[in-house]
Formats: structure tokens, C-alpha cells, sequence
């Protein structure tokens, strides 16, 4: 039976998680194990739940407990539920709970860049992406547009900060990720190592187009995304079998890196 609690002490230790303006404190909350963090909304709490996350407590408000009782709150056990009204969960977060529920989940051991790879056809690599927004939405593409995983540089931002998880529509617990684990400066070896074609996306003057009959015709590929603004290191590029970019139209020089993600993907997708 749900563990539901009025809030009527801002000070409870136990919400405090929940105020976090930084995201830090709660990657190191059980720190050496790994830490917490937060889903945003029921649909992405279900999706966490269905990945096997597992809850700690459930932030609601109080309009929402009787809707998500028995599909959400049932499926957490005896874990707090901690409800008000809106406005006081307003002063809790700092934000507007528009779909009413956060949920602080335990992180877990992250899979290998090996493990990751093993029976793939296509990845995305994204290197020092930093824009939470775009890492979820590339997220999201990857899902809907059929990769099957994501790898990340340790310069990207973390894919289970809140704005990253929501913007992916929790997509982020469904395609499998991990962070590489070479240098950044041989990742690119690694993966051709792995029997993977390389495709740094780019705009040189020796730049295919995303049509290219030789680079849809690989059967491994690894489609590489480089940072918001300055793009792909140098060293990356020269690295790849491939520079790839999208033709643009009306003197459009390129793409946010989210859209360019759902643009490749597509193209490049497994047929």
C-alpha cells in the first residue's frame, strides 16, 4: 500500500533531494556506489521503472494521488510518497511541476563501451556535448529512429540530469549509453577496431553527403556528433572513414546538433 506523507516542514531532509539546484550533490549522494536521479513526469517514471531503476521516493501533488495511484505508485512499493499542493511543491523545486510528480531513483553501474557495442549495427558518439536539452533530444532520436546505442565523451553532460531525462521523454532509459573509456583522443581507433565504419559529421570541403551509396552501405556504423557551436575536433575528423554532412538550402550553413541527430539517424538508419 502507497506510503503517503503530507509535507508540512520545507526543512525534512528527506526532500531536500528534491530542491537541488545542481545536479552534483546527487550523482555523489551514495558516492562510491553510484548516486541519484530525477525523473520528471509519470510517463517517465514508468519508463525508469520499466528499465528496472529503482525508486526511493515519489514528490506529488496532491490533485495527482488518487489518478496515479494504482499505474504509478502501486508499482513503488512502500517507498514515501510525499504530497502537497502545488504551489508549496512550487517552493520545494524552484519550478513548476507541470505534470505533477518527480521521482529520485538510484543510478546504476554503468555498462562498458565494449558491452555496448556488442551486436550493434549503429551508434551515435557524442562527443563533449554539453547542452542538456540537446543530449536528450538526441536521445530521444536514437530511440525512435532505431540505434542501438549511444556512446559519450567525458566532456558531454550527464544523460540522467532532470532537463536531459525529460527532454528525452525518458527515452534515455531505453537506449543503452556508457561513457568511453579510452582517451578521447584514440576513441576513434577503438571503435574501428571494433569493426565499426567511423562518420565524423562535419562540414569540410571533403564532406559526402548523408546519401553517400558507400557510407549507407556499411554494415557497422559509428556516427560521430561533436560539440554545440565549434563542432568535432580536428584530430576526430582526420581520424574517421568518413566526413559527412547534410546539404542545406537559402544559405543555411548547418543544423543544431539535436536536429542534424534525427536527420542522420534517419538516413543512416538500420533497413
Amino acid at each position: 500500500m502507497p506510503n503517503i506523507i503530507e509535507i508540512n516542514d520545507l526543512t525534512l531532509p528527506e526532500i531536500k533531494l528534491y530542491s537541488c539546484t545542481s545536479e552534483i550533490p546527487l550523482l555523489r549522494y551514495f558516492e562510491p556506489e553510484p548516486g541519484i536521479f530525477i525523473a520528471e513526469s509519470p510517463n517517465v517514471i514508468s519508463r525508469a521503472l520499466n528499465a528496472g531503476y529503482e525508486p526511493i521516493s515519489i514528490l506529488i501533488d496532491r490533485k495527482k494521488v488518487a489518478a496515479l495511484a494504482d499505474n504509478l505508485m502501486e508499482r513503488c512499493g512502500d517507498i514515501p510518497i510525499y504530497t502537497a499542493d502545488s504551489g508549496l511543491l512550487d517552493q520545494i523545486t524552484g519550478f513548476h511541476l507541470t505534470q505533477g510528480a518527480l521521482c529520485a531513483m538510484r543510478r546504476r553501474e554503468l555498462p562498458d563501451m565494449e558491452t555496448i557495442c556488442s551486436g550493434a549495427s549503429r551508434i551515435a558518439v557524442l562527443e563533449d556535448i554539453m547542452n542538456p536539452t540537446n543530449a536528450g533530444a538526441i536521445f530521444r532520436s536514437a530511440a525512435a529512429l532505431n540505434f542501438d546505442a549511444v556512446l559519450l565523451t567525458s566532456g558531454c553532460c550527464d544523460p540522467l540530469y532532470r532537463r536531459s531525462i525529460r527532454v528525452s521523454m525518458g527515452t534515455v532509459f531505453q537506449v543503452p549509453w556508457a561513457y568511453l573509456d579510452s582517451k578521447d583522443s584514440d576513441y576513434v581507433d577503438k571503435l574501428k577496431s571494433m569493426g565499426f565504419a567511423t562518420a565524423a559529421m562535419a562540414l569540410r570541403d571533403d564532406s559526402v553527403g548523408i546519401d553517400n551509396p558507400k557510407l549507407m552501405a556499411e554494415t557497422k556504423l559509428a556516427l560521430i556528433f561533436g560539440t554545440e557551436g565549434e563542432g568535432l575536433k580536428s584530430a576526430t575528423i582526420d581520424a574517421c572513414d568518413h566526413v559527412v554532412k547534410i546539404p542545406m538550402a537559402n544559405g543555411v550553413d548547418s543544423l543544431n546538433v539535436a536536429a542534424a541527430s534525427a536527420v542522420a539517424f534517419w538516413q543512416l538508419r538500420k533497413q
